[in-house]
Protein backbone atom coordinates (compact mmCIF):
# COMPACT_ATOMS: atom_id res chain seq x y z
CA UNK A 1 0.00 0.00 0.00
CA UNK A 2 1.26 3.51 -0.80
CA UNK A 3 0.12 6.93 0.32
CA UNK A 4 0.64 9.67 -2.28
CA UNK A 5 -0.09 13.39 -2.44
CA UNK A 6 -0.84 15.20 -5.69
CA UNK A 7 -0.34 18.95 -5.46
CA UNK A 8 -1.23 21.23 -8.36
CA UNK A 9 1.06 24.24 -8.66
CA UNK A 10 -1.31 27.21 -8.92
CA UNK A 11 0.90 29.69 -10.78
CA UNK A 12 2.65 27.31 -13.13
CA UNK A 13 2.58 27.67 -16.89
CA UNK A 14 1.69 24.42 -18.54
CA UNK A 15 -0.02 22.89 -15.51
CA UNK A 16 2.51 21.05 -13.42
CA UNK A 17 1.77 18.61 -10.65
CA UNK A 18 4.11 16.84 -8.30
CA UNK A 19 3.22 13.52 -6.75
CA UNK A 20 4.97 12.94 -3.43
CA UNK A 21 4.91 10.06 -0.99
CA UNK A 22 4.17 10.23 2.75
CA UNK A 23 7.84 11.18 3.39
CA UNK A 24 7.55 14.22 1.04
CA UNK A 25 9.80 12.48 -1.51
CA UNK A 26 9.02 13.03 -5.19
CA UNK A 27 7.48 9.93 -6.83
CA UNK A 28 6.01 11.23 -10.12
CA UNK A 29 5.93 14.44 -12.15
CA UNK A 30 2.95 15.44 -14.26
CA UNK A 31 3.39 17.95 -17.05
CA UNK A 32 0.44 19.31 -18.97
CA UNK A 33 0.72 20.79 -22.44
CA UNK A 34 0.27 24.55 -22.39
CA UNK A 35 -1.16 25.73 -25.72
CA UNK A 36 -1.24 22.53 -27.72
CA UNK A 37 -4.15 20.70 -29.25
CA UNK A 38 -5.02 18.11 -28.17
CA UNK A 39 -4.46 18.80 -24.46
CA UNK A 40 -2.11 16.20 -22.95
CA UNK A 41 -0.69 15.31 -19.55
CA UNK A 42 2.48 13.27 -19.32
CA UNK A 43 3.17 11.29 -16.13
CA UNK A 44 6.85 10.52 -15.50
CA UNK A 45 8.55 8.62 -12.72
CA UNK A 46 11.50 10.13 -10.81
CA UNK A 47 13.92 8.72 -13.40
CA UNK A 48 12.20 10.65 -16.21
CA UNK A 49 10.51 7.61 -17.77
CA UNK A 50 6.99 8.13 -19.05
CA UNK A 51 4.56 5.83 -17.22
CA UNK A 52 1.34 7.23 -18.69
CA UNK A 53 0.05 9.76 -21.20
CA UNK A 54 -3.40 11.34 -20.91
CA UNK A 55 -4.89 12.92 -24.04
CA UNK A 56 -8.13 14.91 -24.07
CA UNK A 57 -10.35 14.27 -27.09
CA UNK A 58 -10.62 17.52 -29.04
CA UNK A 59 -14.20 17.43 -30.28
CA UNK A 60 -16.64 15.85 -27.85
CA UNK A 61 -19.81 17.08 -26.17
CA UNK A 62 -18.57 16.04 -22.71
CA UNK A 63 -14.92 15.71 -21.65
CA UNK A 64 -13.27 12.48 -22.77
CA UNK A 65 -9.70 11.35 -22.07
CA UNK A 66 -7.57 8.54 -23.44
CA UNK A 67 -4.93 7.06 -21.13
CA UNK A 68 -1.91 5.26 -22.58
CA UNK A 69 0.79 3.28 -20.80
CA UNK A 70 3.62 1.51 -22.55
CA UNK A 71 2.38 2.79 -25.92
CA UNK A 72 -1.00 1.07 -25.54
CA UNK A 73 -4.34 2.67 -24.75
CA UNK A 74 -5.37 1.19 -21.40
CA UNK A 75 -8.54 3.14 -20.66
CA UNK A 76 -10.88 5.94 -21.64
CA UNK A 77 -12.31 8.33 -19.04
CA UNK A 78 -15.63 9.92 -20.01
CA UNK A 79 -17.66 12.46 -18.05
CA UNK A 80 -21.30 11.46 -18.24
CA UNK A 81 -24.27 13.80 -18.50
CA UNK A 82 -26.06 14.13 -15.15
CA UNK A 83 -28.04 16.91 -13.47
CA UNK A 84 -26.99 16.80 -9.83
CA UNK A 85 -23.51 15.33 -9.53
CA UNK A 86 -20.48 14.62 -11.64
CA UNK A 87 -20.20 11.06 -12.85
CA UNK A 88 -17.37 9.47 -14.78
CA UNK A 89 -17.29 6.27 -16.76
CA UNK A 90 -14.10 4.33 -17.18
CA UNK A 91 -13.94 2.22 -20.33
CA UNK A 92 -11.20 -0.27 -19.59
CA UNK A 93 -10.46 -3.66 -18.17
CA UNK A 94 -12.98 -3.64 -15.32
CA UNK A 95 -12.00 -0.36 -13.62
CA UNK A 96 -14.76 1.70 -11.99
CA UNK A 97 -14.90 4.78 -9.77
CA UNK A 98 -17.48 5.71 -7.19
CA UNK A 99 -17.61 9.07 -5.41
CA UNK A 100 -19.57 11.27 -3.05
CA UNK A 101 -21.90 14.11 -4.05
CA UNK A 102 -19.16 16.76 -4.08
CA UNK A 103 -16.68 14.39 -5.76
CA UNK A 104 -14.10 15.33 -3.19
CA UNK A 105 -13.79 11.67 -2.21
CA UNK A 106 -13.89 8.69 -4.51
CA UNK A 107 -12.75 5.12 -4.69
CA UNK A 108 -11.27 3.19 -7.58
CA UNK A 109 -12.23 -0.47 -8.10
CA UNK A 110 -10.72 -3.18 -10.30
CA UNK A 111 -13.11 -6.08 -10.93
CA UNK A 112 -15.11 -5.05 -7.84
CA UNK A 113 -12.04 -4.97 -5.57
CA UNK A 114 -11.02 -1.56 -4.14
CA UNK A 115 -7.55 -0.57 -5.37
CA UNK A 116 -7.46 3.08 -4.22
CA UNK A 117 -9.19 5.81 -2.23
CA UNK A 118 -8.83 9.49 -3.21
CA UNK A 119 -9.65 12.47 -1.02
CA UNK A 120 -9.36 16.08 -2.17
CA UNK A 121 -8.28 18.37 0.63
CA UNK A 122 -10.45 21.40 1.30
CA UNK A 123 -9.13 24.93 1.81
CA UNK A 124 -5.69 24.47 0.27
CA UNK A 125 -3.76 26.72 -2.10
CA UNK A 126 -4.21 24.81 -5.35
CA UNK A 127 -5.82 21.43 -5.64
CA UNK A 128 -4.33 18.83 -3.30
CA UNK A 129 -5.31 15.17 -3.29
CA UNK A 130 -4.52 12.43 -0.75
CA UNK A 131 -4.28 9.17 -2.67
CA UNK A 132 -4.20 5.84 -0.83
CA UNK A 133 -3.25 3.14 -3.33
CA UNK A 134 -3.99 -0.33 -1.99
CA UNK A 135 -2.63 -2.18 -5.02
CA UNK A 136 0.58 -0.43 -6.11
CA UNK A 137 0.49 -2.10 -9.53
CA UNK A 138 -2.24 0.44 -10.41
CA UNK A 139 -0.53 3.58 -9.04
CA UNK A 140 -0.07 5.26 -12.42
CA UNK A 141 -3.65 4.44 -13.46
CA UNK A 142 -5.05 5.99 -10.28
CA UNK A 143 -2.91 9.10 -10.78
CA UNK A 144 -4.17 9.39 -14.39
CA UNK A 145 -7.78 9.23 -13.18
CA UNK A 146 -7.15 11.95 -10.57
CA UNK A 147 -5.44 14.23 -13.13
CA UNK A 148 -8.26 13.84 -15.69
CA UNK A 149 -11.02 14.50 -13.13
CA UNK A 150 -9.09 17.47 -11.69
CA UNK A 151 -8.72 18.96 -15.18
CA UNK A 152 -12.47 18.68 -15.85
CA UNK A 153 -13.33 20.21 -12.46
CA UNK A 154 -10.85 23.08 -12.96
CA UNK A 155 -12.30 23.87 -16.39
CA UNK A 156 -15.86 23.85 -15.00
CA UNK A 157 -14.88 26.19 -12.16
CA UNK A 158 -13.15 28.55 -14.56
CA UNK A 159 -16.20 28.58 -16.86
CA UNK A 160 -18.55 29.22 -13.93
CA UNK A 161 -16.45 32.09 -12.59
CA UNK A 162 -16.25 33.76 -16.03
CA UNK A 163 -20.07 33.90 -16.31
Amino acid sequence: MSHLYIKQKVFSLGERFTVKDEHEQDRYFIRGSFFSIPKTFEIEDINGHQVALITKKVFSFLPKFYVEAGGNEIMTIVKEFTFFRDRYRIDSSDIEISGDWWDKNFEVFKQGRKIAHVNERWFTWGDTYDVHVIDEAYEHIVIAIVVAIDFVKSNEQAAASSN
